[in-house]
Formats: structure tokens, sequence, C-alpha cells
């Protein structure tokens, strides 16, 4: 017993030298690989240009810009051309039963002029409506850029974290072969019981089922890296927090979501949109006023008529001032009403969970540093835990059960400090989120900031052509 015992304590040795060589050969190789590595900043900056779900976004947004030149459309002038030819033929009854027949081609061309001069503020409002919208959009926008960052960190520290995983539970299984083999070795030479050779082969299963399950679950990382960032994941390096970019206080933080949150100033600016329409509705019950006019020419060739032809020029000012609608115009006006009461309530709700979720952040980002530390001394206590009771097991007073249930438990540490350390770096992000400031500009990535203003003032007041700014 004695004798197989220090075996298994060498075993330990030697596992815990190569986890350190193993660590020593991976920094070295990380530096070799330097130059075609991957930071979590590049990879932010490649998912803020090539992400499918923020480029929908920003062309959703473009589509919106084109509500205000639609509505500005209500200022100008409405021209209609118009042109009509045909054949006819003709059979005219003369006194005394004659007939006369002739087969005539009639033609009508001309050209008609409307402005609107007043029509209930409705252009007016209409215009302030878009703007709104246009507002609204944008920080829709940035939110949605906020949740493509985030998912992006997410991503990448998943990778990361995954592959920590991965070695650590292939070193797991290399001290798990080494020790069954010796167990095997001496129960060969009728040293040791088959208890102990069967209390190794079943952690050496275990931890090969482990092992694969976090292969499994790096090949999935992998997959949703390249889902979110645009390219499979290379040499990655280690994230860094964003604990200077954060608030000092939980109040700041939740003060600083409840008023710049893009989510909560998309809602307020919707408060604005639902609150101006209700005076376009009531622009359906004020007077209209416009100003036509047209000029026209026509030929008839009717030889029974005093003419063959007519040119016509008008202008005509028409006011409609309507009476009674049946009640649309009051029914459309008592529901963007309602629609303002609901805007400004979904406002307080969203404002609230902005709220929550600065609070949740912040506490979660707090205890991500707690659990850090705490894993880091764990992984330290499981060490020099392993390695005492792999001593004790060279003279004798361990058994091999109390080396693998140590070596055990310093894996299960490994695995908490690795993800208590992908928590801390998600947390930072989400809490940064969480107050509205994850953004390009904040971060500070090496990629172009996507204004929309610059579309928005492309298109504002283009009076004609079909093809958008970017040539489509």
């Amino acid at each position: 017993m004695v004798g197989r015992a220090a075996k298994v304590g060498h075993v330990t040795r030697r596992v815990l030298r190569s986890g350190i060589c193993l660590g020593v050969v991976v920094c070295v190789g990380f530096a070799a690989s330097a130059a075609r590595s991957e930071n979590l900043p590049e990879a932010l900056a490649k998912a803020y240009q090539t992400n499918p779900q923020l480029n929908a976004e920003r062309a959703r947004q473009r589509a919106t810009d084109e509500n205000v030149p639609q509505a500005l459309a209500g200022y100008r002038p409405q021209i209609v051309a118009s042109l009509s030819a045909g054949l006819q033929a003709v059979r005219d009854l003369l006194p005394g039963n004659t007939f006369q027949s002739a087969n005539l081609k009639p033609w009508t061309v001309g050209v008609t002029v409307t402005q609107t001069l007043f029509n209930g503020f409705k252009t007016a409002n209409s215009v302030r409506v878009a703007e709104l919208q246009v507002q609204a959009g944008r920080e829709a926008l940035r939110n949605v850029g906020q949740g493509v960052l985030l998912d992006a960190v997410t991503a990448y520290t998943n990778v990361l974290a995954n592959q920590s995983l991965v070695e650590a539970q292939r070193v797991n299984v290399a001290f798990l072969q080494e020790t069954q083999g010796i167990v095997q070795k001496r129960l060969n030479a009728g040293d040791v019981t088959p208890t102990d050779t069967a209390q190794a082969e079943a952690r050496l299963s275990r931890g090969r089922a482990d092992l694969n399950a976090a292969e499994v679950n790096l090949a999935i990382s992998q997959a949703t890296y390249t889902q979110v960032i645009g390219n499979p994941p290379s040499q990655l390096r280690p994230a860094e927090t964003v604990d200077r970019y954060l608030p000092r206080s939980r109040d700041d933080a939740t003060g600083l979501a409840f008023r710049q949150h893009p989510a909560v100033l998309a809602a307020a600016f919707d408060v604005d949109v639902a609150s101006t329409t209700i005076r376009v509705a009531e622009s359906s019950l004020l007077p209209t006023v416009t100003l036509q006019g047209s000029v026209s020419r026509s030929r008839d060739g009717d030889p029974t008529l005093g003419t063959f032809g007519t040119d016509q020029a008008s202008v005509v000012g028409q006011l409609n001032a309507p009476i009674y609608d049946g009640g649309t115009g009051a029914s459309q006006t008592r529901q963007s009403k309602e629609l303002a009461a609901q805007s400004r309530l979904v406002l307080d709700h969203i404002r609230n969970q902005a709220r929550t979720a600065a609070v949740g952040a912040w506490v979660s980002h707090e205890g991500a540093k707690v659990a850090v530390a705490a894993s880091e001394a764990e992984v330290r206590a499981a060490t020099v835990a392993l390695q005492g009771v792999g001593r004790e097991a060279q003279g004798g007073q361990r058994t091999t059960l109390d080396v693998l249930n140590s070596q055990q438990d310093l894996t299960l540490a490994k695995a908490r400090l690795i993800g208590a350390q992908r928590e801390r770096v998600i947390a930072s992000y989400t809490l940064l989120s969480a107050i509205g400031k994850l953004d390009v500009k904040t971060l500070g990535l090496n990629t172009p900031d996507y204004l929309p203003e610059v579309h928005y003032h492309q298109v504002r007041d283009a009076w004609h052509g079909l093809r958008t700014p970017s040539g489509q």
C-alpha cells in the first residue's frame, strides 16, 4: 500500500509540473502568434461593421428617413400632365331624313398644377411627426447596436472560457490516465485490489465525458462567434473589463440609465410622435385651401361644330370646409389621444425597466468581482491541497481515492474560476450597456462610427430621384 501511494503521489507531482509547463508552452505559442491573434476590441469592430442584424436596422433607419421628404411633399406643388387621343365615329341625323357620317380623331393635351395653401396645419404637423420618428429610430438603432456589441462580447468570452475549460479537462484526463495506468500495474503485481482500479477507471471515464462536453460547448461557442462577429475565431487574446467607463455608485448607474438609455430616449420620442399625431388627426376637421392652374389644348374634327379646337388656361382657388364626415375625423382624434396616453405609460414602463436593469447590472458586476476573488483563492487552496495529498500519499497516509478526490476538487475549482472570469468581463459590459454607453465612441474602437444623420441630410430635401444615396 505504501509503495502504491508513493507512485500515485509521484504522478501528482508530475501532472502539476506538466500543467505548469503547459501554461508556459501556451504563453510562448501565444507570443509567437500575436501577429495573427485577435483581441476583443478588434472583434467588436468587426461585429459593428458586418453584423447582419445591425446592418438590417441601419437599412430600416434609412427607410424611416424617407418619411420626412414624403411629409415635406405637402408643401410642394403637384404637377400632372394629361394626354388623350382616340378614334370617334359620328353619324348625325339631319332634317329631311338625311344622314351625315364622319370618322373623327379627337385629342386633348393639358397640364395641371395644384398647390395647397392651407390644410389645417396637416403638413407642418406631419413633418414634425416624421422628424420625431427619425429621432426615435436613431435611438432604437443605437439600442440595437448596444445589443450586438454585448452579444459579441458574450460570444468572444464564451470561446475563451470554453477553450480554457477544454485545456483544464485535458490536463485532468492526462492525470487520470497516468493514475489509472499505475494502479493497473500494481493490480497486476497483486499489490492492490480491484476496488482501486475501479475507482481510477470510473474517474477516468468521468473525466473523458467532461472533456467531450467541454469540446462540444467549445464548438458551439465557436459557431456562435462566427455568426455574431462574422468570421471564425482565431487566436483570441484575454478579454479586459471596461471598469474605467463605469459609474462610481449604484445611484449614478440608475440615474444614467433613467436619463440616457437609448430605449428610454426612443420611448420619449414616441410620446412626442403620438402627441403630434393628435394635431394631424384634428387637421381633417379644418378647412382646406388649394390653388389650381391648368392649361390645355384640344382638337375635334367634327365638321358640324363651329370650332375645330379649343385652347384653355385657368387659375382656380378652392376652399373646402368639412361639415360632417360621418364621425371619421372625430374618431381618429380620440384614437390618437388614447395612443398618446398609451405611449406615456409605455415610457414609464421602459424607464422602470431601465432602472431595474441598471440595478441588476450593478449588483451582478459587484458580485462578479467577489466571485473571481473567491474562485482564485479556491484554486490556490485546491492546488496546495493536491500537492499536500500527493506528498502524504508518498508516506502511505493517503489512498488513491484521496488523490482522485483532491484532483477533482482542483478541476472543479478551475472551472469555477474560468466561469467567474468570463462573468466578470460580461458583467462590466452589461453595466455599460445598462447606462446607455456601450458604443463605438465610448470604447474607442478602431472603426468609423455609423452616423445616421448623414443619410438623413442627403434625402431630406430631395425633390426627385429614384436612386438611393448609395446608388441602389
